[in-house]
């Protein structure tokens, strides 16, 4: 299975919708997805000149589908409760810009692959949407949105793909590199990765650090 179509998994299910199901988090996304589009097929941002410009919008529609903050706490898992509030600060900004990161990158390799979604189940304040991608070769992935309601809207914390959940996956890492050379060490290696990425740094979002504690490889490894 194609690596780069695996990647474009993560993200694609928000871009085009086919046989939609409707319900509350899937109207939710809808207006995300026409907004994403709108930036996408925008004559004057595609210009390589206005490139900082569409990342940005970008960037803000992905704070508003992805709840960053919590997956950061998710991923982090027992770790979590023994940081400061100010290393909880740093680890949901610098977290949080890996995967905006490669959340962009992968959007603006966006060549019109198809979503299916087959189906919706909430539960409370609990949602999981059911999608499945669809490659222009027949090539068909299962992708599942885990989410929950916040501040008024229904935000991803966690995404599954083929079975393979984003957290947990980032949860097993960050706890091997924990284990084998301290918390620093992790926060070391996500600064590392922030600096080798071209282009000038966005400005931080404001971290949220009050939730409740609890796929492709993506690991510590950007595009």
């Amino acid at each position: 299975m194609a690596r780069a179509f695996i990647l474009l998994a993560t993200v694609l299910a928000w871009l085009t919708v086919s046989d939609a199901v409707a319900g509350p988090p899937t109207n939710q996304v809808r207006g995300s997805i026409d907004r994403v589009l709108q930036i996408l097929s925008d004559p004057e941002l595609k210009k390589d000149t206005k490139t900082t410009e569409r990342r940005a919008a970008i960037r803000t529609v992905a704070g508003e589908i992805f709840d960053f903050a919590e997956i950061s706490q998710r991923s982090l898992a027992r770790h979590w409760a023994p940081r400061t509030p100010g290393e909880r600060q740093e680890f949901v900004r610098l977290f949080g810009d890996l995967l905006e990161y490669s959340y962009i990158s992968k959007i603006e390799a966006y060549s019109g692959e198809k979503i299916q979604y087959t189906g919706e189940v909430a539960d409370g304040d609990q949602a999981v949407v059911k999608t499945r991608i669809v490659s222009k070769q027949g090539l068909e992935i299962p992708v599942d949105y885990r989410m929950f309601v916040r501040d008024n809207r229904w935000r991803a914390y966690d995404v599954n793909i083929e079975g393979v959940s984003l957290v947990a996956n980032y949860r097993t890492q960050f706890n091997t590199v924990i284990q084998r050379a301290g918390y620093g060490d992790l926060v070391a290696k996500l600064k590392a990765k922030q600096d080798e990425r071209p282009g000038p740094r966005e400005a931080a979002r404001p971290a949220a650090v009050s939730a409740p504690a609890a796929a492709p490889r993506p690991g510590l490894q950007t595009p």
